[in-house]
């Protein structure tokens, strides 16, 4: 794809944060009841390479093979096939996953040994990310991640519906990888999308595009923006969400978040559309959506978009009577630790009752950004007096410095469960906690 450069956008990394506050069975042949009618699709994690510098070899990097796959509707049997061909053992951390202790990474799930596989049937329809990384920050390379999609079995109407898997690099002068943690004060930063610099996305006039995004960077928060474009969000971290539009065009995405987006390509023929990446620092191009030459592929704009059907999920959460604990994390929030020193031995950061509301209030007292994911329990952020929250479910959320968010789950599952949170420099450590629902 050319290098089609446009005037930048402006968004400081302030404005970023401002704006973003805006079923799984492993080892099993099918997940509680389901009838497995495909056979599983293999996703493998191997030595690789990605095309990080023009002009000279792809370098050498750990990569899932292949890094997106989607699976058919989880009643004609979502499976994958996973294989560890890497040199080392890895904690594998699914973005998506509700209510499952059996996958739960360093409590429950076993760490996965290199020369083995496992079985995993996904229940539920979204948008997932697997991730490698709990626990990996001091491994040779950096550990990869995976896009996966279950689709629906009502879809909404699409003419095509594409994945785009953004994830950063930082490649140090003698052109190898660093991983997070390291001074990366000398390396280069490089985000590629599904393996890939760049990226071009063909559509025709008045065709309907879903756009899978999933942030798959190590530590960044990204914003993306289609140049003369309106997306329509219809889903966040892989759950519905009734229909919005992007606050300016512009979609903010925390590192393993997932947005699901529909464009309607309203320009005329032959239109170029670069798309930029903003990670707080500077906008960069990082694809293209290119209409091609031809006639529209119908009159006009297909009418709007109806909610995808409901994930199981309740349409309220009574708030009243809900349990309520606070969290804290930076400055003198000793209670984090990293993946080698946490034990169900520490205290748990709390206890919910198993079929109770809970409400907890998050406070980021250090001095920069970063981000928060709850582990098995899909989330609401709550407006400011308690008194309704936004019309979307998430599993991680961003934190300015010194911010408190009010969030509140459902303690549907019972067992024990991680917390994660992490800073959204290169060098910031990620930190953990649990809690128990019983």
């Amino acid at each position: 794809m050319p290098d089609r450069r446009a005037s930048p956008f402006s968004l400081t990394r302030r404005t970023l944060f401002t704006l973003a506050g805006g079923a799984l069975a492993l080892n099993a042949r099918a997940g509680h009841g389901q009838t497995a009618t495909s056979s599983p699709q293999p996703l493998r994690m191997e030595n690789g390479t990605v095309p990080l510098r023009s002009g000279a070899p792809a370098t050498v990097a750990w990569r899932f093979t292949p890094e997106a796959l989607v699976l058919p509707p989880a009643t004609e049997g979502a499976q994958v096939e996973l294989t560890n061909a890497l040199p080392g053992s890895v904690h594998l951390t699914w973005h998506g996953l509700d209510g499952m202790t059996s996958a739960e990474p360093l409590i429950a799930q076993p760490a996965f040994q290199p020369g083995t596989s496992r079985r995993a049937a996904l229940r539920a329809s979204g948008t997932y990310f697997l991730e490698s990384r709990l626990g990996g920050d001091r491994m040779d390379r950096p550990l990869p991640g995976a896009a996966l999609v279950v689709r629906e079995t009502a879809p909404p109407e699409v003419d095509r519906d594409e994945v785009l898997l953004i994830e950063d690099w930082r490649l140090a002068v003698n052109g190898t990888l660093l991983t997070p943690g390291r001074d990366s004060s000398d390396a280069t930063t490089i985000y590629t999308i599904n393996g890939k610099r760049d990226w071009n996305i063909l559509t025709r006039t008045h065709e309907r595009l879903r756009l899978r995004i999933i942030n798959g960077c190590h530590r960044a928060v990204i914003a993306l923006r289609i140049d003369g474009h309106e997306p329509q969000i219809i889903a966040i971290d892989g759950r519905p969400a009734e229909p919005f539009p992007a606050r300016d065009g512009r979609m903010i995405l925390a590192p393993g978040a997932r947005i699901d987006t529909l464009i309607d390509a309203v320009k005329p023929p032959r239109t170029v559309s670069p798309i930029h990446l903003h990670d707080g620092t500077s906008p960069r191009p990082i694809a293209t959506l290119s209409y091609s030459d031809e006639s529209p592929v119908r009159s006009a704009p297909l009418s709007p978009a109806q909610p995808l059907q409901r994930s199981g999920l309740p349409a309220r959460l009574p708030l009243q009577g809900a349990q309520r604990f606070t969290l804290s994390f930076g400055a003198q929030a000793t209670e984090w630790h990293p993946a080698d020193g946490l034990s169900l031995t520490l205290p748990p950061a709390f206890r919910a009752r198993r079929g109770q509301t809970v409400v907890l209030a998050i406070t980021n007292h250090s001095q920069a950004p970063a981000t928060f994911h709850l582990h098995g329990h899909p989330f609401r952020l709550l407006d400011r007096l308690d008194d309704g929250w936004k019309p979307f479910w998430l599993d991680t959320l961003l934190f300015d410095a010194g911010q408190t968010h009010r969030i509140a789950f459902l303690a549907g599952y019972p067992g024990a469960w991680l917390l994660e949170f992490m800073g959204i420099a290169w060098t910031a450590p990620r930190l953990l906690r649990w809690f128990a629902v019983a």
